[in-house]
């Protein structure tokens, strides 16, 4: 497949790139222009990818009318039914039916290890890192997280070097998610008390990466490079130019701080590109009203939703079930995400900015607040039955946690008119490092 053209953006002389005198044309029009929401978000979306298309499977899971509940509430001797290739534009269900049903973004199968909205945040992160010779990427996350390993996979496809700093101990057995970043990255075990504060630890991490010879940037220093002339960290500053980096003899380590699941504002570019093709007519549309589902982690994929849809101006209502953090912090991390966006970007339209203000996402609890990574007996038993009958594979933490809103708003929507769409988010590789924790829950499977 023919690789779309390359708008690079420009870093700073100081680091070895090129300054702002030679920043693309087009990414100047995109600047200075007055232009509709879409063409903007066109022009924006114009640049190289990791995937190769934005395409996704869309599946739709009907259930049966009758619902046995427990007293616990979870979703169990619940019918699922997977229509693998359900009709979708025009064709979309008129819900003549008795069944409530919801459709499935199928995004967990876009790779074997780096799959779901992991890849939608990388999706133009990785061709900017290639752009600008990046050698080094320092990230952090859990000691089971799906971020640090796509981050440590896709780094090792593009020759790139992953640092990857877990939270906690290293397990006995080393297994899913921390198995692969294990083998395809350089993984760094951190006190929980010292994670606290990741910032920090992050920088100092990427330092000692560096060396005295290299430099340490954000994905933020990046995006800004036009507007600062110097961006450097004051730890390693560099003034040699770029033909004396790239020589043998004196090569210098550029070193990228990647913010723990992706949370930059360059990751909701690959969210967005999902939205611009979900939106076709032929697939979702862009008149019939759809209430999406997403779990939120960091909260930066709902975001990235929210935001496609006010560019495209779709009736799509994006609801975030929150796992990892309180209301207050996830419209704060929006608020960031929106205005580091804004700036990053130059959006200036101010019809859609006002949209925008008011909120993207709309923020939820989840059917059964827990502290997060936690999971609650007879889970593992309802992923189970899900998995069985519909050939989706869901797990505890996150995906379930957006399954049991799809299904809770399917059944209110059976005679409404919109359309519920859950995201899966994959990482069904944490079901591995689950497996070790919650061995009893678990052991239950063998003994149904």
């Amino acid at each position: 497949m023919k690789l779309q053209q390359r708008l690079p953006l420009p870093l700073p002389v100081s680091c070895g790139f090129r300054s702002s005198a030679h920043l693309p044309h087009t990414l100047q029009g995109i600047a200075e222009a007055k232009l509709g929401c879409e063409e903007f978000v066109a022009k924006l979306l114009d640049r190289r990818w990791t995937l190769p298309s934005p395409d996704t499977r869309i599946q739709q899971i009907v259930s049966a009318p009758k619902r046995i509940e427990e007293e616990d509430g979870l979703l169990k001797d619940k019918s699922w039914f997977n229509i693998p290739n359900p009709l979708l534009g025009d064709k979309i269900t008129d819900k003549s039916g008795p069944d409530s049903s919801f459709y499935v973004i199928r995004d967990d199968l876009l790779h074997p290890l780096i799959n779901g909205n992991k890849a939608r945040k990388l999706d133009a992160v990785l061709p900017l890192l290639e752009d600008h010779s990046v050698t080094d990427v320092v990230t952090c996350g859990g000691c089971q997280s799906a971020h640090a390993a796509a981050v440590a996979v896709s780094c090792a496809e593009r020759g790139l070097r992953s640092h990857l700093l877990l939270r906690g101990e290293q397990p006995d057995i080393l297994t899913g998610y921390n198995l692969i970043s294990t083998m395809y990255g350089n993984v760094k075990y951190v006190p929980r008390s010292v994670y606290a504060n990741r910032e920090e630890t992050l920088k100092t991490h990427a330092s000692s990466v560096a060396g005295g010879n290299g430099c340490v940037l954000s994905l933020s220093d990046i995006l800004e490079a036009p507007l600062t002339e110097q961006i450097v960290s004051s730890s390693h500053p560099i003034s040699t130019s770029m033909d004396d980096q790239r020589s043998l003899g004196n090569f210098s380590r550029k070193v990228v701080i990647m913010n723990e699941g992706a949370g930059d504002s360059i990751a909701l570019l690959g969210v967005i590109r999902l939205v611009h093709h979900l939106s076709q007519s032929h697939l979702l549309g862009k008149e019939k009203a759809m209430k999406f589902v997403v779990d939120a982690g960091t909260g930066t994929t709902a975001v990235g939703l929210g935001l496609g849809a006010i560019y495209f101006g779709l009736p799509w209502k994006i609801t975030a079930v929150m796992l990892a953090d309180t209301l207050d912090n996830y419209r704060e991390r929006e608020r960031r995400l929106i205005s580091d966006f804004k700036r990053h970007f130059r959006f200036d339209l101010d019809h859609a900015l006002r949209e925008i203000d008011r909120g993207a996402v709309h923020w939820v609890e989840r059917y059964h607040p827990r502290k997060f990574g936690n999971v609650i007996k007879g889970e593992v038993e309802v992923c189970q039955e899900i998995t069985r009958q519909t050939g989706i594979l869901v797990d505890p933490v996150y995906t379930l946690a957006a399954w049991e809103l799809a299904s809770l708003l399917s059944e209110k929507e059976a005679r409404g008119d919109a359309e519920v769409v859950m995201l899966h988010t994959g990482g069904t590789l944490g079901m591995f490092g689950l497996a070790q924790r919650y061995k009893s829950y678990f052991q239950m499977l063998k003994d149904r």
